[in-house]
């Protein structure tokens, strides 16, 4: 795992000091050693973190006769078979890294060169001889790439914050990009909160030379032409298998990240059948509804693991600002704060852990599913009931701040399900409606935000796969956009703040084109989620623990802003700091604080949605603006 930066500047010298000010910015992906390579009018540098070969995996890495170099954030998990294979063909290799064979497979294939691979990666491969620059990301976005083109320059790095290294690149704020985190928490790709930075996008290539920028996808995960049934379950158990013995690819030792739920479990089992004892590390809350600790510790003790455990209290505002200096950009997903201190645990033990992320998106493994099922029959009631009788009965439930509480689910449910599909399923992760964000934006900002539509990307997607089932459309859609933007970018920076690589083998490709041919009905079966997973899981994970229910892996935001963040929040969301951003009526948002405080309706998420997009304005704009170089 590393951190990748670089410029091109056709006809202009690119400097040492450059490329050196990005690759600093991005040391703590990288902690063992640094690489840079200059040619002329253009340069990269990666800072490493050692996984694989460490004594002569040093980055960049060079063809026969130095004109192809490559650097590489990620791993390549097929790399044993490629050099066997590129050896074969006559190439030469000069170490045992797993990045490697990549700049043969450059030499073989060209730009085509990562259809070939299968891993997480986001390649940089620099061409002496063609004075051409090529880019690569995965095929699910597993690893971030940025890139900014401004005048006679392209520019790209891991993370924004070595972009802003480079002088002239410009701090402007993306509106719409604001508004589209006001909505879901996060920023969708291509948009990053700059106007001028932007995210590649997954299985996508660049190709920049003096005939420009050229972006072209390499993957997708397209329709089903066949369904698989119940007899597949031997064979996904076997794909699994083989993902995750080729996910503990090292020359460093190995644990897992262990909660209550069945994907890290899974992971864990069968990480054992391969390694002898495996670390495992776990997070809980003092708070019981949230604390998932007492069974990840059942399950540690069942594999005989080496097991790690935190219970985290409410902290100070210097967490949350070290969150956000991670992030980089706005960030609202609650379980941000968790993974940064699970990864923090974890970073002082393993440099790898491997993850179940990517179940859920996969297997339809979220209770959302559920009440989108649900809501298919609520829509047959009549509408003078569900537009006055019962959102009446559920408005009188009281409010409890319990993790997903009965309340919450039932009020959030009636409010949704009698739009249509699409809206009702997203309607689960908006944080700010477009009703709500009318009273929220001040005048300045809703004017310039009227033709806003932060939906239109996801109707685009979803009518993309209009030929599809209804549950499958909807897997499709959280996969390509709530699993690479928020899920995996939360991993990748929390995990990356504490130089910690988190591998996530349920979303090795073959897996991710295996599990979308099978049918419906065996990733949700009535209202049972996940049913193919849990049914390949017996005799490998106990039965209470498959018929466990789903819990989100949030912290007590709900109780922590009433008391522990209290002080933070009224400062950060203060009328002089919402004055100074000059986005926010400050009327509005004291209206939501005091609801919040006084117990009469839970404002949590929505308020550390403020609360995180504040902090990131502070850190990135305001001591911007004062002379700090962040």
């Amino acid at each position: 795992m590393c951190g990748i930066s670089g410029l091109y500047r056709p006809g202009a010298e690119v400097s040492e000091d450059e490329i050196g000010a990005m690759c600093r910015r991005l040391v703590h992906r990288g902690p063992d050693e640094t690489g840079t390579h200059i040619d002329g009018d253009f340069g990269f540098g990666i800072r490493r973190l050692s996984i694989v070969d460490l004594e002569s995996g040093s980055q960049p890495i060079f063809n026969e006769d130095r004109s192809v170099a490559v650097i590489c954030n990620g791993e390549i998990y097929n790399a044993p078979q490629l050099r066997q294979e590129l050896a074969q063909r006559g190439h030469r290799f000069s170490s045992r890294s797993d990045v490697e064979p990549i700049v043969h497979l450059y030499e073989e294939h060209g730009t085509d060169f990562a259809r070939h691979l299968r891993g997480m990666f986001a390649v940089a491969i620099w061409d002496a001889r063609l004075r051409r620059l090529v880019l690569a990301r995965d095929r699910l976005g597993i690893k971030p790439l940025h890139c900014w083109q401004g005048p006679g320059l392209f520019a790209f790095a891991s993370e924004i914050k070595a972009l802003l290294q480079l002088e002239g690149c410009p701090r402007d704020i993306d509106l719409e990009a604001l508004d589209a985190y006001l909505s879901f928490n996060y920023i969708l790709a291509p948009r990053t909160i700059f106007q001028a930075i932007r995210k590649v996008p997954p299985a996508t290539t660049v190709v920049v030379d003096s005939g420009g920028v050229l972006f072209d996808r390499y993957w997708k995960l397209e329709l089903p032409e066949t369904r698989r049934g119940a007899e597949a379950g031997s064979e996904l158990l076997e794909l699994l298998r083989e993902t995750v013995r080729m996910h503990l690819l090292s020359d460093v030792p190995v644990g897992v990240f262990l909660s209550g739920g069945i994907d890290s479990s899974l992971i864990l089992a069968l990480m054992s059948e391969s390694l002898p004892r495996v670390k495992s590390f776990s997070i809980g809350f003092a708070e019981a509804s949230y604390d998932e600790v007492p069974v990840a510790r059942a399950t540690a003790e069942r594999f005989g693991t080496e097991h790690h455990e935190l219970v985290v209290e409410p902290s100070h505002g210097l967490e949350v600002e070290k969150l956000v200096a991670g992030l980089d950009e706005p960030f609202g997903d609650l379980s941000a704060l968790p993974v940064y201190f699970l990864s923090q645990m974890a970073g002082r033990q393993v440099k790898v852990v491997l993850s179940g992320d990517g179940g859920d998106e996969l297997f339809a493994g979220y209770m959302t599913y559920v009440a989108d099922r649900l809501a298919r029959y609520y829509r047959w009631i009549p509408r003078s009931l569900r537009q006055h009788l019962i959102p009446w009965i559920v408005s009188k439930l009281p409010t409890s701040f319990e993790k997903v509480s009965f309340d919450y689910k039932a009020k959030r449910f009636v409010e949704m399900a009698g739009d249509g599909p699409l809206r009702s399923h997203l309607g689960w992760k908006v944080i700010f409606s477009e009703a709500e964000k009318e009273g929220l934006y001040r005048p300045g900002l809703r004017e310039a935000l009227s033709e806003s539509d932060p939906w239109e990307p996801y109707v685009q997607i979803f009518e993309y796969n209009g030929g599809l089932h209804w549950l499958d459309r909807l897997l499709r859609l959280d996969l390509s956009t709530y699993l690479v933007d928020d899920i995996l970018t939360k991993v990748d920076r929390m995990s990356m703040a504490h130089s910690l690589e988190v591998r996530v083998p349920l979303l090795d490709h073959r897996v991710v084109e295996f599990a979308a041919r099978l049918r419906p009905n065996l990733k949700l079966k009535g209202l049972r989620t996940k049913h193919l997973l849990k049914e390949i899981c017996r005799g490998l994970l106990p039965d209470d623990l498959l018929n466990r229910k789903k819990s989100g892996f949030i912290f007590p935001a709900s109780l922590w802003l009433q008391r522990g963040l209290r002080e933070f929040t009224a400062d950060v969301l203060s009328p002089a700091s919402l004055d100074r951003m000059g986005y926010f009526d400050s009327g509005y948002v004291q209206q939501l604080l005091q609801q919040h405080w006084s117990g009469v309706r839970d404002q949590a998420r929505p308020i550390w949605n403020l609360v995180m997009f504040s902090s990131w304005y502070s850190q990135f704009m305001d001591r911007s603006r004062g002379g700090e170089n962040q």
